[in-house]
């Protein structure tokens, strides 16, 4: 059967030929419209990208006078689409290097990171270290009793105190016997104060070992300037430091160093110019990227001394004498100039009560120990410091037949003695190990000095063991005890008299009559 559908459309077409005819003349017309239009945009654009383009390319060149690299072509998005993944990854790869490339670049060779300057790294201050020129000095036990408030008033900043050592024979660390005394007094008086140790160290362990009992024992007082490691004497055969080397003693320091560092405080460290110059003696060109460097540098131009010695290197404190004259220290004291200080003063790392210390009143003389019965030739009057100055006050008096216990005997003619129970001190040849000896009279000496030391006369050419201050009275505690001279080993003085009582000498030193201990003299044959 055949289907009349089919009929029906046939007999359609045959009936409207014409009308097919004119649906696709419209369509062709349409299309040619619309490319027509396409075409129109597309060349409007062209010519205002050209425009465009030569607009930027002469703005450019009226602002830059020197010609432009060329740039490397870019990738049209047409040809990265058509990238397979490997390419892609290999593209990335390459970007990222040279994007690294550019970043050294532009650095300049510089590491990225936190912009830090290396001195802020071993300055531990809380209070604010600032570029100002501040004077100190430089203290031990053997400037004696220091009265602070007379080094307050001649204008001093800060004092360094050396607050102990290690024993260069045993090893054995000690304190300085005027550590605290002198931390204390100073801190009473406004001086800010700083701290050094000497250190005979033979390796890492032993220098940790010694910042580690320097932070305990500086703990409780307002320690503002640095912390100092002080190291001399390596180089004689009798120093356990003797077989290091200059790179094993330069790892001791910065551990000592850093040590103090990590405890709180600012270090520093101590050598002298000798050592430290062209990396004599110490990795001076390492240590200084790290700390602080304190140098010994004497007889040098000070008359512009706020510009620093005439030194190539870092120095951040310098000790420029030690033969400074300072009221309230009796004998010559190191004298220091730091090129910083300190907004404020710190606080103690540990602020619970402590023990007042008391001036060590044997820290200028040397004691043997003795455990002996004495009592006195005749009488002999008990002091509570081994001087006869003004400051030394008599407690009690020795009679021949009273027994004391003998604990000390030093070389400047004074013993150390217990009676009932107190420690006193007397001069050595008013007293007698015989106790059944009957009362002697005190022997006359020949002449006098005018002072209560009197002198039996002598004459004898005589020099320094190392060296000796000579003084205008035959005293150091006495205020009106100066210094006028010092005399070093191989200069000569004529001895003229000999207390043997008290230690000291009276000698004849460019036609001047001054005194000096004589336990650093000796007699040239």
């Amino acid at each position: 059967m055949k289907s009349n559908y089919g009929d029906h459309g046939r007999h359609r077409r045959k009936r409207n030929p014409d009308g097919m005819t004119v649906k696709i003349i419209i369509a062709a017309v349409v299309i040619c419209i619309c490319a027509a239009i396409f075409l129109v945009r597309s060349f409007v654009k062209r010519n205002a990208d050209n425009e465009a383009s030569e607009q930027v390319s002469v703005l450019e060149m009226e602002e830059i006078e020197e010609p432009i690299p060329e740039e490397e072509p870019v990738v049209a998005a047409s040809i990265e689409a058509s990238v397979d993944e490997e390419q892609q990854e290999e593209a990335a790869v390459e970007a990222s290097s040279e994007e690294e490339e550019l970043d050294i670049q532009m650095g300049a060779g510089a590491e990225p990171g936190e912009d830090i300057d290396v001195a802020d790294l071993v300055s531990a201050s809380n209070v604010g270290e600032n570029s100002s020129v501040t004077y100190g000095i430089d203290v031990s036990r053997f400037q004696g009793t220091i009265d602070w408030a007379q080094v307050a008033a001649s204008g001093i900043d800060f004092a360094m105190i050396r607050v102990g050592y290690r024993d260069s024979s045993t090893g054995e660390i000690k304190a300085d016997s005027n550590a605290r005394f002198n931390m204390q007094e100073a801190e009473k008086n406004g001086i800010k104060i700083g701290a050094y140790f000497f250190s005979t160290a033979v390796n890492k362990d032993e220098a940790v070992a010694e910042a580690n009992w320097v932070k305990d024992y500086i703990a409780q007082y307002p320690i503002t300037y640095p912390v100092g490691y002080n190291c001399e004497g390596f180089d004689k055969e009798s120093s356990r430091q003797y077989s290091l080397t200059k790179d094993e003693r330069s790892s001791i320091a910065e551990a000592f160093l850093d040590q103090i560092y990590k405890a709180g405080y600012t270090p520093i460290f101590y050598a002298s110019m000798g050592e430290l110059a062209g990396d004599a003696q110490w990795n001076t060109s390492q240590i200084e990227k790290s700390y602080k460097i304190w140098m010994a540098w004497y007889n040098q131009n000070t008359s512009n001394i706020a510009n620093g010695p005439a030194y190539d290197g870092q120095c951040a404190m310098w000790q420029y004498t030690n033969q400074g004259t300072v009221a309230g220290i009796s004998k010559k004291v190191d004298v220091d100039v730091a090129y910083f200080g300190y907004n404020g003063t710190e606080t103690a790392k540990d602020t619970s009560e402590r023990a007042t210390a008391t001036a060590d009143v044997e820290a200028l003389m040397s004691f043997d120990t003795v455990d002996e019965t004495v009592t006195a030739k005749n009488s002999t009057n008990l002091r509570d410091k081994p001087s006869q100055g003004d400051d030394s006050k008599v407690v009690v008096t020795l009679q021949n037949g009273q027994t004391a216990q003998r604990t000390g005997i030093s070389s400047s003619g004074w013993s150390r003695v217990v009676f009932e129970g107190s420690t006193y001190y007397a001069v050595s040849s008013f007293l007698t190990t015989d106790l059944t000896a009957p009362k002697q009279e005190t022997e006359q000496p020949v002449t006098t000095s005018g002072f209560k030391t009197q002198f039996a006369d002598c004459n004898e050419t005589v020099t320094a063991k190392d060296m000796v201050n000579l003084r205008s009275k035959p005293s150091v505690t006495d205020e009106d005890s100066t210094v006028v001279a010092t005399l070093s080993s191989g200069d000569t003085a004529t001895r003229t008299g000999i207390n043997t009582d008290y230690g000291w000498s009276r000698v004849e030193y460019n036609g001047q009559t001054l005194y000096c201990v004589s336990s650093y003299l000796r007699v040239v044959e």
